[in-house]
């Protein structure tokens, strides 16, 4: 189930063929009005409920009246049908462990029109319900990989060609590195930032210069920080 406003909308946008029902108890206006015309446009069914039995469905979250009701089959059969982004900017994370630092980032990466995404699977929050309201419905943009190894996968990525790039407090000041052409950035999790393993294989490490106080960022930020200035680069060479 994907509930909220804003992922319910961009989930009836983006892949509105996965999407079986949908669970309404908001209030007349704009919101529920464009939201309807969303589901007549698309021919799904919307179904009007009591706000208590959306929270009883959807325990301890902000449903904001609208949930929708994904048939499993239908999103596995149109997982690949979602909007592509720059295939030469990749990011591979591993051990982000808060679904609301994980939805954050994948908002970031979506904002930022990262080709695709790549999780490692173990030590990874699940795509749940969670993460898609944090993304502010960005993860149903976006092309998301789970995977089982980081070490492996950047080594086929090598051989595709691309630099692998780090984020480490202690690495480089990313306007210093060439972020052009093929790239994949690795973010690690809150903990312990990147596997120890992760780190040697990248090519080079990227950090923050930190000015303040405060030792670090989190991911989210750190994230929005180095996919900008990525971003930055490949505009100014075009």
């Amino acid at each position: 189930m994907i509930h909220g406003y804003h992922p319910v909308r961009e989930a009836l946008r983006s892949r509105p063929q996965t999407i079986a029902k949908l669970l309404v108890a908001a209030q007349p206006g704009k919101r529920r009005s464009e939201i309807e015309a969303l589901c007549r446009r698309h021919r799904i069914a919307v179904e009007l409920v009591s706000r208590e039995h959306l929270d009883r469905l959807i325990q301890a979250a902000s449903h904001n009246g609208f949930v929708a009701v994904r048939d499993a089959a239908l999103g596995e059969a149109a997982s690949g049908e979602v909007r592509q982004g720059d295939p030469d900017l990749l990011v591979l994370l591993e051990d982000v462990q808060d679904p609301r630092n994980l939805g954050a980032l994948l908002r970031v990466c979506e904002a930022a029109g990262v080709g695709r995404v790549m999780i490692r699977d173990r030590g990874s929050s699940p795509l749940t319900p969670t993460v898609v309201k944090a993304s502010a419905g960005a993860a149903e943009w976006l092309p998301v990989e789970r995977i089982v190894n980081s070490a492996s996968r950047i080594a086929s990525l090598k051989d595709d060609g691309f630099w692998v790039y780090g984020s480490d407090a202690g690495g480089e000041p990313p306007w210093e590195i060439d972020l052009t052409g093929k790239v994949v950035l690795c973010f690690g999790g809150e903990q312990a930032g990147l596997r120890d393993r992760t780190r040697k294989l990248c090519d080079r490490l990227a950090g923050l210069p930190m000015r303040g106080r405060v030792a670090s960022l989190n991911v989210a930020t750190a994230s929005s920080a180095l996919l900008y200035e990525a971003l930055r680069q490949r505009f100014r060479g075009t």
